[in-house]
């Protein structure tokens, strides 16, 4: 599924009402990451530091940048009443950025709204406003800018007509430069949605829950069905929704999975008795209740719902929830809530099929209030994921796995960092860093951890230094090989921005309720920062805005300027281009080996079954990688070790340990699992590959299923309305025999009514009148409510306001 290359940033602002033009000045300033605190006693690492010129200073490395930047940098102000501004990026690498200003109060029992538009071609140097393209129409900030995936140059905005009570379309297929509008025949209750194989098509559900679908851009639309609770796109154009026959979505536990994959001229159910269901990477899941309705389990189907299988995790009641926290197409990260208001549960990683699952960690943070966890895909390096723990004593401390979920530990203490109050050992201490629940817990985190594909083993976060995380203000740290080493690299929290594939860091300081004027930015990585005075005229920041993917040299700052009467939008671009005034050649990068901690050992850097080396930039190198910049890496094999595996059904590893344990609750019981209908008899030595490892020969612990040949029934639907299928396909045999068998044969009926555990089979469909479809395509979606899925980096994440919902959204 591709990815949309767009991005779209919502800032906040009471009022702007006038228009001024920006005249930027400059001045200078160095500041070195080492300086920040008087470093700490040396410390002897095994870990494989990527070199630079060792003989240089990356602080003295850039010279002269003052004009440079004082004659690349632009500002625009913003004339209209605004209290919210949007932004969004139209294709990759197109310079093209929409940017919606919105004014709304409430008028009595009405609300009044503006809205104006501007657009930019040069990565928001220059502003045009074209609001005539939409007749001045206000542009709802809930709906926002619709931009089509990869370089279609769609966009879609939803105009409310206020008192003819309708909407209207704005649909431009040429990156806004013109539009056109189409009437809705309904009210939306959400953002119209792109088939992300099709930009033409597009759903979406009303507010009287129904579901329509437009083939032509939406200049006209269909009602394909009725009660609607939510949709989602899959693959191969096929349209996932969740209805209720009874008409209601609050009947949760009740609802009915059907599917379509000729835009609602047919459909098919596939699911009863969900609770939700959701899409990660090639896997369905549906959240199902069991038997009289008080426990819930996850099915899983790698055929986009022809078949199930019962996933082997465990139940959970009323008051408990899953979430995946990430997919792709080998891998599942599944949260389970633990039983009562712990604010923690398990993760459980899942073998290549989605449905075989072995603990991976245990008292993993996740609130049951607001659904907030820190859990972390960190893009720029294969195999790693940070994430919190709820300590014993009530802490919350970070850890980090660098194989896949198999192993997790504390992040090292950096080297040029101290430990704080929170250590009760003064020399020994770890790294914890702030994500989602810090900023829920309205610690002073103004952003999330960032990493880029592109910008390989490079990550920027806030954190704090000792036994917890800390309450206290928040320093940046920065880490180029993954997250095996940190440095402290800004003092105080900052908003910062990736650009030149990680040849670039661009980072502001978070002082909301103080004007700045200053700018910071670093060529090696965080080592070293200069200080750039972007204006003479100080801005309340509200944002640092770039072109998604790490490969523009323009950020925009964002905020606004306030007199004694007035407030107003303006924004600050600067480009970074004539600042490194040569293109990167082959002497500028040197050879880097991933994972690497022990370079006397042979198999130092093996990760997932293979050695990774990279080519990448010298630290003290000033030149400019390029848009068209290629990650240079060559893949070698490794052998197999215990580390290339997870723990296999029914075993677990405890924090800081690679041996797996057999789980108390199902020791000495025999090990079953149900695939294809079938029940299976597990024979392990606890041990299983990691989906993806590539290790060859080696050491590899045994591993044998063996059918015992009892089958397992499932009950996705029920055995009467399996009778109602309209799809029979030749793979329908087995269900065929089965409903003959049934009319010849009514005691089997009886036999099959009390079989209520279901693994796999076969499911059929209902017969509707009429069909709807909505989907949403981020990569990896989830289940009913929002289910946290983020494993591409592109995912919408979401959070539940309740602790009995499944996150598989």
């Amino acid at each position: 599924m591709g990815h949309l290359r767009h991005f779209i940033l919502a800032l906040l602002l009471p009022a702007a009402l006038s228009l001024d033009f920006i005249k930027s000045g400059a001045s200078r300033n160095v500041l070195s990451a080492r300086s920040l605190v008087q470093a700490a006693a040396d410390v002897q690492h095994n870990v494989r530091k990527r070199s630079t010129d060792r003989g240089g200073d990356t602080c003295e490395a850039l010279r002269g940048y003052d004009s440079k930047l004082s004659s690349n940098t632009h500002g625009y102000v913003f004339n209209d009443l605004s209290g919210s501004v949007s932004l969004a990026w139209i294709g990759d690498g197109t310079g093209v950025l929409l940017a919606l200003t919105t004014f709304q109060v409430p008028l009595f029992m009405l609300k009044f709204g503006q809205s104006r538009l501007y657009r930019s071609e040069d990565y928001g140097k220059t502003f045009n406003d074209v609001t005539s393209l939409i007749n001045n129409t206000f542009i709802s900030t809930y709906f926002g800018i619709a931009i089509g995936p990869e370089q279609s140059g769609k966009v879609i905005l939803a105009g409310d007509l206020y008192g003819n009570s309708g909407y209207r379309l704005f649909l431009s297929k040429d990156f806004g430069k013109s539009f056109t509008h189409s009437d809705l025949p309904f009210s939306p209750q959400m953002q119209i949605m792109y088939n992300p194989q099709n930009s033409n098509v597009l759903v979406a559900v009303s507010t009287k829950y129904d579901l329509w679908i437009s083939e032509n851009f939406g200049e006209t639309w269909r009602n394909i069905h009725d009660t609607v609770c939510v949709v989602k796109w899959g693959r191969d154009n096929t349209l996932f929704f969740s209805t209720n026959r009874n008409g209601s979505c609050y009947d949760r536990g009740a609802l009915t999975l059907r599917k379509t994959v000729d835009n609602g001229l047919t459909f098919k159910t596939i699911a009863e008795k969900i609770y939700s269901f959701g899409i990660g990477g090639r896997f369905l899941f549906a959240s199902v209740m069991m038997g009289t309705g008080v426990m819930r389990m996850i099915h899983v189907s790698v055929d986009q719902g022809e078949e199930w299988n019962m996933a082997q995790l465990p139940p959970v009641g009323h008051e408990q929830f899953y979430s995946i926290l990430a997919a792709n197409d080998d891998v599942v990260f599944m949260h389970v809530d633990e039983p009562g208001d712990t604010g923690f549960g398990t993760i459980y990683v899942s073998d290549d099929r989605g449905m075989v699952y072995s603990k991976s960690l245990e008292h993993h943070l996740y609130t049951a209030t607001g659904g907030d966890n820190d859990f972390t895909n960190v893009t720029s390096l294969r195999g790693v994921f940070m994430t919190s723990v709820l300590a014993e004593d009530g802490s919350v401390q970070t850890v980090v796995s660098f194989d896949q979920g198999g192993e997790w530990v504390p992040l090292k203490k950096p080297e040029n960092s101290k430990c704080d109050s929170t250590a009760k050992d003064k020399d020994a201490c770890s790294l914890h860093i702030h994500a989602s629940y810090s900023i829920s817990m309205k610690v002073n985190v103004p952003v999330l951890p960032l990493s880029e594909p592109n910008a390989v083993g490079l990550i920027i976060a806030h954190g704090s230094v000792g036994d917890a995380i800390s309450v206290l203000t928040p320093d940046v740290y920065v880490s180029d090989d993954g997250g095996y080493t940190w440095l402290r690299a800004l003092e105080g929290p900052h908003h910062y921005a990736i650009l030149d594939s990680g040849g670039l860091l661009v980072a502001v300081e978070h002082k909301p309720n103080m004007p700045i004027s200053h700018v910071k930015f670093s060529t090696d990585e965080g080592q070293c920062w200069h200080v750039y005075n972007f204006t003479k005229e100080p801005l309340y920041f509200t944002g640092l805005a770039s072109e998604p993917g790490a490969r523009s040299m323009n950020v925009s700052i964002w905020g606004y300027r306030e007199d004694l009467f007035t407030q107003y939008w303006v924004s600050v671009t600067i480009d970074f281009r004539e600042l490194l005034t040569r293109d990167c050649g082959d002497e500028d990068y040197v050879p880097w080996l991933a994972h690497s901690n022990d370079i006397s050992d042979p198999n130092d850097g093996c990760m997932l079954g293979y050695k990774e080396h990279f080519l990448r930039l010298k630290k003290d190198s000033v030149c400019w990688n390029g848009r068209d910049y290629i990650i240079s890496k060559q893949p070698t094999p490794c052998p197999c070790t215990l580390d290339d595996f997870l723990c296999d059904f029914g075993y677990y590893r405890k924090e800081n340990s690679s041996e797996c344990m057999e789980q108390a609750e199902l020791r000495g019981h025999d090990l079953e699992i149900c695939i294809h209908g079938k029940k299976e008899h597990l024979q392990t030595s606890g041990y299983r590959k990691i989906p993806g490892d590539k290790c060859e020969g080696g050491k590899e612990p045994q591993r044998k299923v063996i059918d015992v040949r009892s089958k397992c029934v499932s009950n996705l639907l029920e055995p009467e309305l399996q009778k109602q299928d309209e799809m029979k396909h030749s793979h329908s045999a087995p269900v065929i025999v089965t409903v003959i068998a049934i009319l010849l044969i009514g005691c089997i009926a009886g036999v099959l009514f009390v079989k209520k555990y279901v693994c796999g089979g076969r499911f059929l469909v209902h017969r509707y009148s009429v069909l709807q479809h909505n989907a949403e395509a981020n990569g990896i979606e989830g289940m009913d409510e929002a289910l946290d899925t983020e494993v591409a980096g592109h995912a919408k994440i979401g959070f539940h306001d309740d602790s009995d919902e499944d996150l598989l959204e």
